[in-house]
This record gives structure tokens, C-alpha cells and sequence, in this order.
């Protein structure tokens, strides 16, 4: 998304007079929303995922906080959290393995820990209407649930049906974070959560079925980034989360108590009420704007989200010479909505995906979605076969992607465990370059296969599969200094061309 700057915006001002760019749903150039979207956490091969969220505004702010598994995007963990005017909230997920009688042999959940003071509802730091473990120096952590997929649980639009996947708590330990505010906090529930000597006043006022007239509609202004830390080898893989800005525009708001599914990427509402549409900007290769209007009573709001992130290539490096101490190259590729479309509650699948979780028995708990790739090396030198990408065993026939929070690793298969070198993931996928060599560019295609977004009522039909995350590597050496290791992480978010058409012409 690098057209996404603010000469662009500013461009787009200038062409369209009046237009009010905050009456649509757009990924912010500048990082700021009322939606934040963290592509990957995980606590595996050692690592554990710290994450922040920041509010910028003068207003109070509640959000919720939705942590999904890897598979299909399940929820293993929710909670509403409060920020005060100018707050910073953090926390870090990390391995339980060993506390509260878990196992130590990599099977145990995933937890939350926090630090800070600011509210969240049910309390973390300081219990509230739930009984949390303790860790042996006393502080509280929250470990992640497998409620929503071990059987059948009630779910944002209906019952959550088998997806054929695992049912253990292990299922936890990876996955993506999806934090929406809900409203703007004002009058006295913004004086409770207001800081005093570091502490807010009354958070008990705002936990539970309590009265919310003191909120209003969301005004955006949230940024947060995560950072995959492993201490044991000294590497930090930090990145900003993707930022959607006008997402809810109406007057109203999107509070739901904590211990709900809403609100969710399906909830927004940015267009006139008697039109029900959500409206989304979406700038093209060449800089310009493309405005589309989705009908919400066919999804539109996650549809306007998707057009966002859909991309009908994906492009990154890789780069594994043993020579400099780069063993390996990670791409995390997350589908953001996938569980919107694929879900097996829905009884078939909705474009642009075309398989349904656990429709593959070859594949249990996978939605395996055929791309296709190119490869070079740094002198453009292309294989002599198209390479591989996909899950053993069996491998599938084609190149596919097949779960929604997958790592991609750039490996001679050869040498490739059953999880990722640098993040630990189960969900794995290998590309081979041993041929044309150690180092270059991959692009993913991911249009064709009746890969298309549902059209726009304007006709825009987007091609490709909506899709975010970054490239991960690591260089290690082995002599930094006589009897030091040094490790040297480095993470790229990945770069996306986009395809849309229409009927009548040209997407605008």
C-alpha cells in the first residue's frame, strides 16, 4: 500500500471538492483509526508477543479486544478494555507453559498478562467477576479458551460448527488481533476512568451490564503496533497494526458488554442509515480513488473491509545463504476476514474464498485456497518450474494457502521441521528456491480460481484475496565478538498490486 501517503490523500482532496474522505472506510495512511488490525502473535519457539494501543484523542475511549486463533479465526480470548484521554495500554501474550498445572511440553495455551492499570472489562491486572491464575511472583494472567472450537458454541451469527480442526488448547498459541472501538466515553464514566496517580478512579463503575449513557459515537485516533520478542536469542520482530479509519460514522455507537462477539468487522456502518451501505476508498496502482458502496444486508460492511486488503499479487524478499547466517525467510500471510466467508455455519463458501473450513478430508481443519507464485533471484533469473507451496502430507496437487494466520517459509523443503524455524507455526507452508537460488523476490498470486470480491453496487469487482502481514529474517553471528552470538532480526511488511474491473469500465 505504499500509494497510501498523504500526497495521495492530499491529491484525492483536490479532485473531489466537498467529498468527505471520513465517510468511508479506508486502511489510514497515517496509522490512525477506530479499527486496529495486528497481523500475527505467537508464543512458540520461545517467543511472546507484546502489543500496545495508543489514544491520541482529547475523549475517553472503549474497544473491544478480540484475540483469534490461527486456523479460522476463532476466538480464544475477548474483553473490553478503557483508555483514558492520551492512554497507553500494553500487555503480552505469552507461553503458560508449567503455571497453574499446565503442561510443559509446548501443548499448553497461550496467556495475557498485563501490567498496566488502565480498566478492562472483566478486571486482568486486578480480578473482577472472574477467577484468574497467578503467576509464582503473584500477578494475575488471563490463559486463552478453546471454548470457541472444542464443540459447538454460540457464536456472532449463530451456532459455531466443527471446522475439523484440532480441539486442543495448543490450537491457541498463534494466530491475530482484531480490536474495534466501540464509542467515545465521556461525563462521569470518563472521570472513572480517568488516571490519578497512575490509577483510574472507579473502573467497577464501567465493568458488567452497567449503564453506557455516557458513551457516544467512535471518533478513531487509535494506533498500536505488536512486537514477536525471544529473549532467549535476543530478536524483537516488531511491527505497527493496520489502522481503519471510518469504519462507523453514524450517529449511535457499538458499545456490546464484554462476554459478546460484537462488535465485529460485519458492524460497521459509515453510509446513510436509509441506504444501508457501508462505503469504502480504496486507492489503485496508479494513485487513484476507487469508491465503492456495499449493501449491508449482504455483508457489506466485511466486504467493504476486504476491498481494502484485497490484492491479486503479493510481493517480498526471501534470502537464505548459510554464507551471511540466513538459515531462513518467514512470510506471515493473514486473511484478516477469512472466517466471514469460510466459516462452516454458513453451509458454503462466499467469495472471494471458495472452500469452507473442514470441507477437506484430506486436510482436516483446513480451506485451502489454490494461488500460484513467481520466482526470481536478485539478477531476475525465473525457475524452471513454477516451485511449490502448500502443507504435507499429502502435498496438494497445486500451490495453496489454506488457513487464516499461516507462516510461508522461504526453505529448501529438505529442511523444513513441522513448524516455522523463527515463529514456531504449525501452519505451515514451504516455498522451495532451491531453483533459481538463495536469495530474490516471491510473488503470491492470488486472483484467478474464482478468487473475486463480491461485486460493489457500483460494479467494482475486486480480484485476488483480501490479505495482510510482513517477511521475517534472521542473520546470526556466529562471531560477533569472541564468544558472542549475535543475532540480527528484521521485518518488512509485504507490498500488494491490486486488480479491480467494471462492466461499464474503469473501477472509480
Amino acid at each position: 500500500m505504499s500509494k497510501r501517503n498523504s500526497l495521495a490523500a492530499a491529491v484525492v482532496l483536490s479532485i473531489t471538492g466537498a467529498m468527505n474522505l471520513a465517510s468511508a472506510v479506508e486502511l489510514n495512511p497515517n496509522g490512525l483509526g477506530q479499527v486496529l488490525l495486528y497481523p500475527y502473535f505467537t508464543v512458540n519457539a520461545n517467543n511472546q508477543t507484546l502489543i500496545s494501543v495508543v489514544n491520541t484523542r482529547d475523549t475517553g475511549k472503549v474497544a473491544k479486544v478480540r484475540f483469534l486463533e490461527g486456523y479460522d479465526g476463532r476466538e480464544v480470548l475477548g474483553f473490553n478494555v478503557y483508555l483514558s484521554p492520551h492512554d497507553v495500554w500494553v500487555a503480552a501474550i505469552f507461553d503458560t507453559s508449567g503455571l497453574s498445572e499446565q503442561p510443559n511440553d509446548g501443548s499448553a495455551p497461550a496467556g495475557l498478562l498485563t501490567p498496566d492499570n488502565s480498566c478492562t472489562d472483566p478486571g486482568i491486572k486486578v480480578p473482577t467477576s472472574v477467577s484468574l491464575p497467578q503467576l509464582p511472583d503473584g500477578r494475575y494472567y488471563v490463559p486463552f479458551s478453546n471454548s470457541a472450537y472444542s464443540g459447538l458454541s454460540l457464536g456472532a451469527t449463530g451456532p459455531e460448527q466443527n471446522d475439523g480442526g484440532p480441539t486442543d488448547l495448543k490450537r491457541t498459541r498463534t494466530g491475530h488481533i482484531e480490536l474495534i472501538e466501540m464509542a467515545s466515553v465521556i461525563g462521569d464514566s470518563l472521570a472513572n476512568i480517568t488516571h490519578e496517580n497512575g490509577v483510574p478512579v472507579n473502573c467497577a463503575a464501567l465493568t458488567g451490564a452497567q449503564n453506557n449513557a455516557d458513551y457516544t459515537s467512535p471518533t478513531g485516533g487509535l494506533f498500536g503496533a505488536a512486537s514477536i520478542v525471544n529473549a532467549s536469542i535476543g530478536t524483537l520482530y516488531g511491527y505497527n497494526a493496520d489502522a481503519l479509519s471510518g469504519f462507523y460514522t453514524n450517529t449511535g455507537k457499538l458499545f456490546s458488554p464484554s462476554g459478546t462477539t460484537f462488535p465485529n468487522l460485519t458492524s460497521g456502518d459509515n453510509g446513510n442509515i436509509s441506504t444501508g451501505n457501508e462505503v469504502s476508498y480504496v486507492f489503485g496502482n496508479d494513485g487513484s480513488l476507487i469508491t465503492s458502496s456495499w449493501p449491508l444486508n449482504a455483508g457489506g460492511s466485511v466486504d467493504a473491509v476486504s476491498s481494502l486488503f484485497t490484492a491479486d499479487q503479493i510481493f517480498n524478499e526471501y534470502e537464505i545463504d548459510l554464507r551471511n547466517g540466513s538459515v531462513a525467510t518467514e512470510w506471515i500471510l493473514t486473511f484478516p476476514t477469512k472466517s466471514y466467508y469460510a466459516n462452516p455455519a454458513l453451509g458454503s463458501a462466499i467469495q472471494p474464498f471458495t472452500k469452507l473450513f473442514g470441507s477437506d478430508s484430506a486436510h482436516p481443519g483446513t480451506a485451502c485456497e489454490v494461488v500460484s507464485l513467481k520466482k526470481y533471484d536478485r539478477e531476475g533469473k525465473t525457475p524452471h518450474s513454477s516451485g511449490s507451496i502448500g502443507v504435507p502430507p499429502p502435498p496438494p496437487p497445486q500451490p495453496t494457502l489454506c488457513w487464516e494466520a499461516q507462516t510461508t517459509v522461504v526453505l529448501s523443503a529438505a529442511s523444513v521441521g513441522l513448524t516455522s524455524p523463527i515463529f514456531g507455526s504449525p501452519l505451515l507452508a514451504i516455498i522451495d528456491p532451491t531453483d533459481p537460488g538463495t536469495s530474490g523476490m516471491v510473488g503470491v498470486v492470488l486472483s484467478g480460481n474464482g478468487h473475486l470480491l463480491r461485486p460493489s453496487n457500483e460494479g467494482n469487482v475486486f480480484a485476488g484475496l483480501p490479505i495482510t502481514g510482513f517477511l521475517a529474517r534472521n542473520f546470526t553471528n556466529k562471531n560477533a565478538t569472541p564468544g558472542v552470538l549475535g543475532n540480527y532480526a528484521g521485518l518488512f511488511r509485504h507490498h500488494i498490486s491490486q486488480a479491480c474491473s467494471n462492466p461499464s469500465g474503469a473501477c472509480h
